[in-house]
Parts: structure tokens; C-alpha cells; sequence
């Protein structure tokens, strides 16, 4: 059980992981000790307690089982994220939520891996600032509707599969009109790893609490195009100004945007620098 001890992840862990862990090693130490015990006992009493031995052994093992599920939890609780719908009404607040990729209208044509259920999951620290920005946008008469947040890396890998699938074009009227599928890598609009995986960049906009329309950005989301660039000087006066607004109140509450995408933000103070998650939607 050398492996057990270096273990790195045991440092710093709470009270009852470590009592988890202690019982575990203690049955084992408790099985040697009977091995022991054995090597000077009687020959009537060998049997009984090499069978003691192995019920310690094998207690052990399924204990330290049983940590090894606290030590690498799968949960997005536990990981340090939150559902942001339920984040938002427990603070007060509305939010749309509008999850295209369970669907099929979005650019794959088809529910994409990893999307089980209408739920947009973002870190703590992500959720904390977005509520700051829902509080601002609520005295203006807005809110934010967010289209994506956490993606599993088994979306990602969906995208890619699908981009290097030439033959399906399905959805390029509608996402991707003045873009070749084949150049899509090539201009950055898929790629093998995405900043969405951990779990504190969006994919938002903003609508009217009255009747919850979105306002004009000058094209849809996830419009793979040059003209979804904050910056282009094509869309309208009032569609830069939608665009400028949402930009402004994202930044001043810890968020930087993306050059080629007017409804992209990522928390500057984002927990998870490089690590990507890959637990499903659900």
C-alpha cells in the first residue's frame, strides 16, 4: 500500500476524508499485526486467525475504496460549480437560460455529447460575479440569457468530429454561411481544447425583463463569422451600442470578452486555469 502514502491529493483534505483514510490503513496495520500474532500462535489457533487477518485485509481495501470516491469526486458540487439558474433565483433573480446544444438547433445539427439536461453549470467564483452583472442589468430592465457556460471535454471532442465530417452541412446556412467547414480549425473556430471546460466562461446575451427579447446584436450567437466580431463596423449604430453595453457591464465585473465573439467572456480570476473537466450536463 506504498501508493497510498504518496499521495499527494491527501494533503489539506477535510476531517472526514481523513477519518475515511485512517480507518482504511488501520484495518490493514490490523491485519499485519494478526499475521504476526499467527507466526507465534498455536496450531489451533493459526486458522482462526489468518481468517481474521483476511477479513482486516479485505475491510481495508474496501474502505479506502470508499475514500477513493470522496478523493476524486465527479460531482459538479464538489468540484466547485454551480448550477447558475438555481444561483441566480436563490439570490432573487431571473435569468434565461437557453441550452442550444441539447437540441438541435445549434451548428452540429444534433444534441452535442455530454448535454443531458437545460442546465448551464459555471464555477462559484464565475456565478458570484454574473450575479453581480444580473443586479445592475435588473435596475436597466434587462437580464442575461446565457446559451452555454461549463462544456464537457466530450463536447469539445464532439466538435471536432464533426468539423473534420465535410460532408455535413446541415447547418451552414443558418451558423457558419460565408465560412468553408474545412477552414474551420484553420480560423479558429474549433479547436481541441475550449476555455468553456473550466467552467467559468459564457455565452450570453442580454434581454428585456418585459418580454424577454433579446436585444439586436447584429447576428445570432455562435455565428461563425467576422461580423460577430465586437469590433466589425458592418451592424448597425444601435447593434454596436447593444454590443458595447453587454461588453462594458461584463467587464467591469471581472470578465474579459473575445475579440471574434461579442457574446464570449471569461472571469479573469477564474479558478481553473488548466484543467479541463469532462462530467456530462445533468
Amino acid at each position: 500500500m506504498r501508493y497510498i502514502d504518496n499521495l499527494v491529493v491527501f494533503r489539506g483534505l477535510g476531517s472526514g476524508l481523513s477519518a475515511c483514510l485512517r480507518a482504511g490503513l488501520g484495518l490493514i496495520q490490523g491485519s499485519k499485526l494478526n499475521q504476526v500474532v499467527k507466526q507465534s500462535a498455536q496450531p489451533a489457533f493459526e486458522a482462526a486467525i489468518a481468517a481474521r487477518a483476511l477479513i482486516l485485509t479485505i475491510t481495508g481495501l474496501l474502505t479506502l475504496t470508499a475514500c477513493g470516491s470522496l478523493i476524486l469526486p465527479n460531482t459538479p458540487a464538489s468540484l466547485g460549480f454551480v448550477n447558475l439558474d438555481d444561483f441566480m433565483t436563490r439570490n432573487g433573480q431571473v435569468l434565461e437560460v437557453d441550452v442550444r446544444y441539447l437540441g438541435t438547433d445549434n451548428f452540429v445539427g444534433a444534441r452535442v455529447d455530454g448535454y443531458a439536461a437545460e442546465k448551464i453549470y459555471v464555477t462559484q467564483e464565475a456565478a458570484v460575479a454574473l450575479l453581480t452583472v444580473q443586479k445592475e442589468l435588473k435596475t436597466q430592465g434587462l437580464a442575461l440569457k446565457v446559451f452555454d457556460a461549463y462544456r464537457p471535454q466530450q463536447a469539445v471532442d464532439h466538435f471536432v468530429r464533426w468539423a473534420e465530417d465535410l460532408g455535413d452541412a446541415r447547418m451552414k446556412a443558418k451558423y457558419y454561411p460565408r465560412v468553408n467547414k474545412e477552414n474551420l480549425f484553420r480560423d479558429g473556430y474549433i479547436a481541441s481544447s475550449s476555455g468553456h471546460s473550466r467552467g467559468s466562461t459564457v455565452d450570453l446575451t442580454l434581454v428585456t425583463l418585459a418580454d424577454n427579447a433579446e436585444l439586436d446584436m447584429g447576428t445570432s450567437w455562435d455565428f461563425f463569422d467576422p461580423l460577430s466580431w465586437p469590433s466589425n463596423d458592418q451592424v448597425s449604430q444601435a447593434q454596436r451600442a447593444n454590443r458595447d453595453y453587454l461588453a462594458d457591464v461584463m467587464i467591469r465585473a471581472g470578465f474579459r470578452p473575445l475579440i471574434e465573439e461579442w457574446w464570449h467572456f471569461t472571469l479573469d480570476e477564474e479558478p481553473y486555469l488548466d484543467r479541463y473537466f469532462n462530467f456530462k450536463v445533468e
